[in-house]
């Protein structure tokens, strides 16, 4: 499936292999149901899995406070000037992403969710069919989202992680951890793994 927008061009931290990988499971599984995924930042893995949910006439709900994770916050190694608001004194993300969205023509496709996730999951009631994870990497960040979002996996349902670093020296372990926790909780088995991006089928 053609990509709308040139991934380089926008902020993110998603391989385009990863992100192929996302369209992918899209594909596979929004004619199921609606996908969601926790940390929007500036539209990048939008431009993977909306055009798949799309295609299926169903909706990619995108759950972001946009204010960055505790990596883009000043003096941290993701910091990115471009995003941070004068007037707000905070970094702010969403106009980033409503532009993405909007020129990639997926604006009744996708529906951005601006809030704090774990508020957001615990009123949450819609079985999901793909669940993507990839908000803030403090463990309990990592784990408020894991613990929200992951009951409303369906059977069938794909639950996928990002930044999956075994190694601690390639990076944060919190992402790591949940992955672990859904493999040892025997309701997921592992079907692929793209460079820091795990998928686990939910049995």
């Amino acid at each position: 499936m053609k990509l709308p927008l040139n991934p380089t061009d926008i902020k993110g931290f998603l391989d385009h292999e990863e992100g192929l990988a996302l369209q992918a499971a899209a594909l596979e599984r929004a004619p199921h149901g609606p996908c969601l995924e926790v940390g929007g930042y500036c539209g990048k893995s939008a431009i993977y899995m909306g055009p798949a949910c799309a295609h299926a006439g169903e909706l990619l709900f995108s759950v972001d406070h946009h204010r960055g994770s505790e990596e883009n916050q000043p003096g941290w190694e993701y910091f990115d000037p471009d995003v941070w608001n004068a007037e707000a004194d905070a970094v702010d993300t969403l106009p980033f992403f409503r532009k993405t969205v909007r020129k990639a023509g997926l604006e009744g496709t996708v529906v951005a969710i601006v809030g704090q996730s774990r508020d957001v999951a615990s009123r949450w009631s819609t079985p999901l069919s793909l669940l993507f994870i990839d908000g803030g990497h403090t463990m309990e960040h990592a784990l408020n989202d894991y613990n929200g979002w992951v009951p409303h996996i369906m059977a069938g349902g794909l639950l996928a992680i990002h930044d999956v670093f075994p190694d601690p020296e390639d990076g944060g372990r919190p992402p790591f951890e949940i992955y672990q926790k859904a493999l040892a909780s025997s309701v997921f088995v592992e079907e692929r793994a793209v460079k820091s991006l795990r998928l686990l089928r939910r049995l």
